[in-house]
Order: C-alpha cells, then sequence, then structure tokens
C-alpha cells in the first residue's frame, strides 16, 4: 500500500490537499453559525467582520474574530518553526502537525459534547482560539507542501485564477479541475457543517477532525513509501508536489 500510495506523489498530495479544504469548509460553518459569526479558518472573513465591527456595525462581534485571528498567527508560527530547514514537500514533521491538528479538533469536540447546549463566553472564545490555532498550522503546513492552487483555507485566489485564466479571461490555460474542485469542496464542507448543526455543535468538528487524521495517516504512508522505493532518501526528506 505504501509503494503504491507513493507512486504518484503529486496526486496524492493534491487529493489530501482537497480533502483538508473539505474538511475546513466544515469547521469554519460550525464557527460562524455556532460561535457567533467566526470563522477559524478563513482570516479574510474575521478581518471584514472586525473592520466592519470596530467601525460601529450593530450586532458584530469584536472579541471573537480577534482571539481567532489570534489563535491563527500563533498556529502558524509554531508550524513555521516546526518546518523550519525541512524542504518544501511532505516529511514526517507533516504528518505530526497534521495529526495535532486532528487532534485537537477532536479534543474540542469531545469537550463540547460533554458540555451543556447553552455555552458561556469564555468557552466560546476558547473554542474559537482553538480551533484557529489548529486552523493556522493547518495552513502553514499545507502551504510547505505547496500543492498549486490549494491552501486549503481559501479559495480566493484559486477562483481568482479559475476565472481569470480561463477562456472569457486571458485563455492562457491552467488546471481548472483542481481550481474548480477547491471551490466546490469549500462550499460542500460548508453545507455539511451547517447541516451538522442540526444534530449537534460538536458533531461538525468530528468530522473535519477523523479527515484531517485520515489524511495524514494517508499522507505519511506515501512519504514512507516512497523512502522504501529509494533508500537514499532521509527518513524527514519530503517528495516534491
Amino acid at each position: 500500500m505504501r509503494a503504491r500510495l507513493a507512486a504518484h506523489p503529486d496526486q496524492l498530495h493534491l487529493l489530501l490537499m482537497m480533502a483538508l479544504t473539505f474538511s475546513t469548509g466544515i469547521i469554519d460553518a460550525v464557527g460562524y453559525l455556532g460561535l457567533d459569526r467566526v470563522f477559524t479558518g478563513n482570516m479574510t472573513g474575521n478581518v471584514v467582520i472586525l473592520g466592519m465591527a470596530l467601525l460601529g456595525a450593530d450586532g458584530l462581534p469584536i472579541v471573537g474574530p480577534v482571539v481567532a485571528l489570534a489563535g491563527f498567527v500563533v498556529g502558524a508560527i509554531v508550524a513555521g518553526r516546526v518546518l523550519r530547514g525541512v524542504p518544501t514537500g511532505w516529511a514526517s514533521r507533516s504528518t505530526a502537525l497534521f495529526i495535532a491538528v486532528g487532534v485537537l479538533v477532536l479534543a474540542i469536540a469531545v469537550w463540547l459534547t460533554s458540555a451543556g447546549d447553552a455555552l458561556p463566553q469564555w468557552m466560546q472564545l476558547t473554542v474559537t482560539g482553538g480551533l484557529g490555532f489548529a486552523m493556522g498550522i493547518q495552513a502553514a503546513t499545507a502551504r510547505h507542501i505547496a500543492v498549486k492552487d490549494v491552501t486549503t483555507v481559501v479559495v480566493t485566489s484559486t477562483l481568482t485564477g479559475l476565472a481569470a485564466d480561463s477562456r472569457l479571461g486571458s485563455n492562457t490555460g491552467q488546471p481548472w479541475r483542481r481550481r474548480l474542485g477547491a471551490v466546490v469542496l469549500i462550499c460542500s464542507g460548508a453545507a455539511l457543517g451547517a447541516a451538522s448543526l442540526n444534530a449537534h455543535l460538536s458533531l461538525g468538528l468530528y468530522l473535519s477532525g477523523g479527515i484531517t487524521l485520515i489524511a495524514a495517516i494517508l499522507g505519511h504512508l506515501g512519504h514512507q513509501g516512497r523512502s522504501t522505493v529509494d533508500p537514499d532518501d532521509a527518513d524527514d526528506a519530503p517528495y516534491a508536489s
């Protein structure tokens, strides 16, 4: 199985980043609809909400977006520090970081399951910060793996490329399937996340955490399979995306 996963690393990485994009859609829907209109993956949304709230727009949160932004930045810093000096691509440290994300999201889901339906504000903010931290780690790790047009947390640049490079735009040719796929998947994930709230706030997080752990395991098996095929590779040497 390892050798099979390692046979086409570019395709494997693309599929795994797509899965994480879907997972981000779930988490953002849970955060926005269940945690007082806060995005925990899409920081652009938080910046816009915060800007409007600071100028006095009625009913928009201030503390939540700030907590999410702070958690995301800290998570990205942690991932950047862990991956310092590691060549671009998947490495054993990438696996460890994705596993940490999955475990953290699942731990938050378990915590929410044990809590009542009405969450106190301190708990909402703690969950927001924890999810923002997890998404910061995921985004920075995905950035290091460097699958073109798939960041796992935002699709604005992907949508721009899809439109600008289309036949109606510059007509320069493009990997439209992956670009369109990323947009559709994050939208589908958001729809599933919204639907999961009908059962419980934690359900979407269980789904997202599970997807992340599966992606981490498959990525690691592919990485180890490549090392087996090429014994000259060091244990932490990634394969290019």
